[in-house]
C-alpha cells in the first residue's frame, strides 16, 4: 500500500506532463495556421486591400444616392409649400376685408335710399375707420412726415420751396400723396413738399 501512494503522485506528475505538452502543440498549431493566413503574398493582400475598399465605395454610393434623393424630395416639398404660400398668402388679410366690403355695400344701398348727407358721411366715415383698424392689425402703419425732416428712406419729394423760416430748411412742409410701412418696412414712399 505503501508502494502505492508513492508511486501515484509521480504518475500524476506525468500525466499533468504530458497534457501540458498536447496544449502545447495545439497552440504552436494554433500560431502557425494565424502565422500562415498572416503571411500572404503580395498580390492576395492587394486583392483582400482592393476588395475592401471597392465594398466601402458601394456603401458610400448608396449613402450618397439616398442622401440626394432625400434632399431632391425637401426641396421638391419646400417650394411646392412656397408656391402655396404665395397663392394663398393673402387669404388672411383678404378676410379681414371682406366685412368691411360688405358695410360698403350696405352703405351704398342706403345711399340711393336716404336725402341725409350727414348720416351717409358718419357712415362712410365709420367704415372708413374700421378699414384703417384693420390694416393697423395686418402691421400697415400710416406715416405723417409733415413738420420732420426730409429723409429719402421714407419720403419722395415732389417739390422744393422757399422755407417761410429759418429753422424749417430741410423739413416737410406738405404730403401731397401719404406713405405707408408695412412691419416697419416702406411699401409706399410718402410724396412731400420740403422747404430749401
Amino acid at each position: 500500500m505503501d508502494t502505492k501512494k508513492n508511486y501515484a503522485p509521480e504518475e500524476e506528475a506525468l500525466k499533468n506532463q504530458e497534457t501540458e505538452a498536447a496544449g502545447t502543440t495545439e497552440k504552436q498549431q494554433d500560431e502557425n495556421q494565424k502565422a500562415e493566413e498572416t503571411e500572404l503574398s503580395p498580390e492576395e493582400a492587394l486583392t483582400k486591400e482592393l476588395e475592401a475598399a471597392q465594398a466601402t465605395i458601394e456603401e458610400q454610393k448608396d449613402k450618397y444616392l439616398r442622401l440626394s434623393a432625400e434632399f431632391d424630395n425637401y426641396r421638391k416639398r419646400t417650394m411646392k409649400e412656397k408656391a402655396e404660400l404665395i397663392k394663398n398668402g393673402g387669404e388672411k388679410a383678404i378676410s379681414a376685408i371682406l366685412p368691411i366690403l360688405d358695410d360698403l355695400e350696405r352703405a351704398l344701398e342706403n345711399m340711393q335710399k336716404s336725402d341725409n348727407i350727414k348720416a351717409i358721411h358718419e357712415g362712410i366715415d365709420l367704415i372708413y375707420q374700421k378699414f384703417l383698424k384693420n390694416l393697423n392689425q395686418e402691421g400697415l402703419e400710416k406715416m405723417n412726415p409733415v413738420g420732420e425732416a426730409f429723409d429719402t428712406d421714407y419720403h419722395e419729394a415732389v417739390a422744393l420751396v422757399p422755407a417761410p423760416e429759418e429753422g424749417q430748411k430741410g423739413k416737410i412742409l406738405d404730403c401731397v400723396q401719404t406713405g405707408y410701412k408695412l412691419n416697419d418696412k416702406v411699401i409706399r414712399h410718402a410724396k412731400v413738399v420740403v422747404a430749401q
